[in-house]
């Protein structure tokens, strides 16, 4: 399909088997470096996950976000733009864009539902989702959105909250939870997303948005505690409420 530029983790690469890739690290709001990237290696679609995602590092360095999931996203649609060479480029956003969602909603958000980000990250996300329909409304630029819930699994990154929490209660510490952890989540493991994902790239529809999901929400409060009964530890004196 011509995809051979990716921010990865080499060790993840290894496992799946490098020699399907050709890995080039750089950074994403450089048009320079993408725009060789993509002529040089004809690339004719693009898959845009990259992006800082992990909001508890929000609140250390807000310009990253902004600078990453919008200007790079920019960046990536403009030198798709100029090389007019793309034949499918999937924006991978958020359900974040959102906002929160009620615990006991009887019908959850839908692909016409309003965007109502809560926080900096989601913000500039749902920025990026209107730079990116722009682009395909003004220039015919094929592309698919996609909003995701959080996902988990094998070899993911230690900051994120399953991973994480799994970790400190294998090493009998506190699980710090921001607020009371009443927000609600959907939570996908990734080898469905990435079989999502695949369906996305090769039969969706372009200019569309599309929902990757599911229809059971948890409580973080509740997921926290999950993981307790796991290790067989007490949730009342393991779970400490930081603020946010």
């Amino acid at each position: 399909i011509g995809l051979k530029i990716a921010t990865y983790a080499p060790k993840n690469i290894l496992i799946i088997g490098a020699a399907s890739f050709i890995a080039s690290h750089g950074d994403i709001a450089s048009a320079g470096p993408v725009n060789y990237l993509l002529v040089v290696e004809s690339i004719d679609t693009i898959m845009h996950f990259a992006a800082p995602t992990h909001v508890d590092n929000l609140f250390k360095n807000n310009f990253e976000f902004t600078k990453n999931n919008i200007y790079g996203t920019y960046v990536l649609l403009e030198t798709c733009k100029v090389t007019g060479q793309i034949r499918r480029f999937i924006h991978v956003s958020t359900d974040e864009v959102y906002g929160e969602t009620d615990e006991d909603a009887i019908v959850g958000n839908h692909e016409a539902s309003q965007l109502l980000p809560t926080n900096p990250y989601s913000t500039t996300k749902a920025g990026a989702e209107m730079l990116v329909m722009a682009y395909c409304r003004s220039y015919a630029l094929p592309v698919i959105t996609a909003r995701g819930n959080n996902v988990y699994g094998p070899n993911q990154f230690l900051e994120k909250l399953i991973l994480k929490f799994i970790l400190l209660a294998m090493r009998g510490k506190t699980l710090p939870i921001h607020g009371d952890g009443f927000n609600v989540r959907s939570y996908l493991y990734c080898k469905d997303v990435a079989e999502t994902f695949e369906v996305i790239l090769h039969k969706d529809e372009v200019g569309h948005v599309y929902n990757v999901g599911t229809k059971k929400e948890m409580r973080v409060i509740d997921v926290t505690k999950d993981i307790c009964k796991l290790f067989s530890i007490d949730p009342e004196t393991n779970i400490q409420c930081v603020e946010s």
